[in-house]
């Protein structure tokens, strides 16, 4: 079938007038016509009741419009679709991303993005408060946890273990802990950047479930700031993975309690309201999913004595 005779069709039923969709679509009014008809023979359906005022469509015809104007749109996207997917990235990547996620992962995917897309620069705002989207801003947000509900669109990229760690200078104290109800025997760090720094639901097996309140002998409010404490020897506290697998692969932290799980987390990007995303932002989200997948920390920049990279 011949999409030109559907775009034509539906012109003549938004504007009620072969003249005025002749006018819309730039072409003779006779060519609107004769396509029309030939649309209503191939269907052997009449589509239009045509008056000396106005046309009107029939009852298929009303249905008809409605499914046309779906086609069409779903034509459109496609197009558009492959003409950004063809496009080299360019111009400003503005990301927003939480502290210690975008320290540990996306600093790093940014940092091969631009070398492999010289034509693009990037502008990455770290905060653990979440912004605003719908102000444009923003052309992708890193968001790690759990997602509120929203009108917003989201993939989910990977995920994340929160783990229960310590400084080697409480191995002692960590090797004699026999489940969560232990912990109040020790310091803990609470991390205020999270809405329950101090309540926390283990499970073993998927049949053992204790939630415990702790009481803080520090409380910062950033995941980084937490993690550098700790490594001090200021306390234990839960932190991500991402964030802490190599300081238990080099023994600066002991994971406590490793029996016990706690929930885990995911990984999203997620973007403001748009029919089609930029080469720019297509680009980045597939090296950045590509980096989470294939995390690897034996080739991460050092870190240097207070925690920071």
């Amino acid at each position: 079938m011949n999409l030109n005779r559907l775009t034509y069709f539906v012109a003549v039923v938004d504007t009620g007038s072969f003249t005025k969709a002749s006018e819309r679509l730039g072409i003779t009014k006779s060519v609107v016509s004769q396509q029309v008809a030939q649309l209503e023979e191939e269907l052997r359906t009449t589509l239009l009741i045509r008056t000396t005022r106005r046309v009107h469509p029939t009852e298929a015809g009303r249905l008809f419009h409605t499914r046309c104007v779906m086609i069409l749109r779903e034509a459109e996207d496609a197009f558009g679709e492959l003409a950004l997917s063809s496009a080299e990235p360019t111009g400003t990547l503005r990301i927003t991303a939480p502290n210690d996620y975008g320290i540990a992962v996306v600093i790093p995917a940014i940092t091969a993005f631009v070398a492999r897309y010289p034509a693009c620069r990037v502008e990455q705002t770290l905060g653990d408060q979440t912004m605003d989207l719908s102000s444009g801003q923003v052309d992708l947000a890193i968001r790690v946890g759990w997602l509120a509900d929203s009108s917003l669109q989201a993939r989910r990229i990977g995920s994340f273990r929160q783990l229960l760690v310590g400084a080697p200078a409480f191995a002692d104290a960590i090797a004699k802990l026999r489940e969560p109800a232990d912990l109040g025997q020790l310091p803990f760090v609470a991390n205020l950047a999270l809405r329950e720094p101090l309540a926390w639901t283990f499970s073993r097996r998927d049949l053992d479930r204790r939630t415990v309140r702790l009481q803080a002998c520090i409380a910062i409010d950033t995941t980084p700031g937490v993690r550098a404490a700790v490594r001090m020897g200021a306390g234990l506290s839960v932190l991500p993975d991402f964030l802490v697998e190599r300081d238990l692969a080099a023994g600066r932290l002991i994971q406590a309690l490793p029996d016990w799980q706690l929930p885990s987390g995911g990984i999203h990007t997620v973007y403001p309201a748009a029919r089609f995303r930029p080469p720019k932002v297509t680009a980045f989200v597939e090296m950045l999913t590509a980096a989470q997948r294939q995390r690897s920390w034996t080739t991460a920049p050092e870190d240097d004595e207070d925690g920071r990279r």
